[in-house]
């Protein structure tokens, strides 16, 4: 077992990289004077993974699959994983995302025993007929459910506009006729090829130690045989499918998602997401000028956001809110891009959002969940949380200026969702 330690002399914060024994990666970050402490184990098994290569040649799964073994592993021989967190008075959770599967609590007493309850979660799957059976009624409501929601809609509208063939399109839970295909064997698969050890990590950050994690872990944890498994996508055109779509859906304000589709040969190093960060804090913020113009033209309202969306296979830089007019504030954004494209960046502006950034970021040091989510994605994107502050620190006003430029804002979809 190797221990690594990761010091930020500025940030005044370090943290500790374990490969244990059983081949699982570990993040510890101590909080001093912290009362809770959270603990999150993931895979990056997620809605994409739909098609894999194994030793044994390629396989295909139904998609939702990812999404179903996440609700089947919490059910044992010995009873439901959330019922013995409840004597420990843990806050436990999981979610299945488009690239991992993330276990997770949060508790201020019990910590070992609630960690013990997690890695026997992870590493006892138990799946029969009658069990998976049993789980297709539940996850076809859940499934219903999202299919009401106006904001999943005009997200995976979206993404079937701006993706012709990768899987990032398709809905996270599947639908009702792919998870009727889902077998005991199905899972096993799955289960077999991602949710081994050595592909897994866990990041717990707060009032705990080093110690205190590595001995439930040497207790409940043990060797295992590295599988090699390789996620297969299907080739993607850089252009988007379709520049326009729209549903018609019961809502009161038209809400819009607006995106601009990047090239996706592989996930941003620190330096680029830093820079992007900065970039997309300078035009799109609450202080920046196109936020105000949009604002003063009734065109966005509190809702506005946007985020820098990419894994596996694909990239975006995706904008949404409510809108009286969604094409007139799509029209905006982009003629702003283009704008400040020909015009450049204003130095001041840039040192100001440079500034915000790093003040934001360095915020969410202060949250046990932030951290350990960071510890967890940067792990598996391969960035370091350290570096990506240092990056920050030292982003340049020209390489800030290249990102905006690699921006092509023609390359975009609008997808919108409003009433009659």
């Amino acid at each position: 077992m190797q221990v690594k330690e990761y010091v930020s002399e500025k940030l005044r914060e370090k943290y500790y990289e374990i490969e244990h024994s059983s081949g699982l990666r570990i993040f510890v970050l101590p909080k001093e004077g912290y009362r809770s402490t959270y603990a999150i184990i993931g895979t990056p098994f997620g809605s994409i993974n739909t098609e894999f290569d194994l030793k044994e040649g390629k396989v295909r799964v139904p998609d939702g699959i990812a999404h179903y073994l996440e609700h089947k592993l919490f059910e044992s021989e010995d009873g439901d994983a959330f019922a013995k967190y409840a004597e420990t008075g843990a806050n436990a959770n999981a979610y299945t995302s488009f690239d991992k599967t993330c276990y997770l609590f949060n508790c201020t007493e019990q910590f070992e025993k609630s960690l013990s309850i997690l890695l026997e979660l992870v590493t006892n799957p138990y799946f029969t007929e009658e069990t998976v059976a049993k789980e297709q009624g539940i996850i076809g409501q859940e499934i219903k459910m999202y299919e009401d929601s106006p904001e999943w809609r005009v997200l995976f509208n979206l993404l079937g506009a701006m993706y012709h063939n990768h899987p990032v399109k398709v809905d996270i839970a599947g639908s009702i006729e792919s998870i009727a295909e889902i077998t005991p064997e199905s899972l096993y698969t799955c289960y077999n090829s991602y949710y081994n050890l050595h592909n897994m990590a866990l990041s717990v950050v707060g009032n705990v130690t080093v110690e205190d994690v590595i001995k439930v872990c040497d207790k409940y944890l043990k060797e295992q045989e590295k599988a090699e498994v390789k996620s297969i996508f299907p080739e993607e055109p850089y252009e988007i499918k379709e520049a326009y779509t729209k549903q018609i859906f019961p809502v009161a304000v038209p809400i819009f998602n607006l995106g601009f589709k990047l090239k996706a040969q592989r996930l941003h190093n620190e330096e680029e997401l830093a820079h992007l960060d900065i970039l997309l804090f300078m035009l799109a913020s609450s202080t920046s000028p196109m936020y105000r113009e949009l604002m003063d033209k009734g065109l966005i309202n509190s809702t506005f956001s946007y985020e820098m969306f990419e894994g596996s296979g694909y990239s975006a830089i995706i904008f949404s809110g409510e809108s009286r007019d969604p094409e007139k504030a799509a029209e905006i954004i982009k003629a702003y891009f283009d704008k400040i494209k020909s015009e450049g960046l204003d130095s001041k502006d840039f040192e100001d959002a440079k500034k915000a950034t790093y003040g934001d970021a360095l915020s969410s040091l202060n949250s046990v969940d932030t951290v350990a989510n960071m510890l967890e994605d940067f792990y598996f994107s391969k960035r370091k949380i350290f570096d990506y502050y240092d990056a920050i620190t030292n982003a340049t006003l020209e390489k800030t200026m290249n990102i905006l430029n690699e921006i092509d804002t023609k390359n975009s979809a609008l997808s919108v969702v409003k009433g009659e």
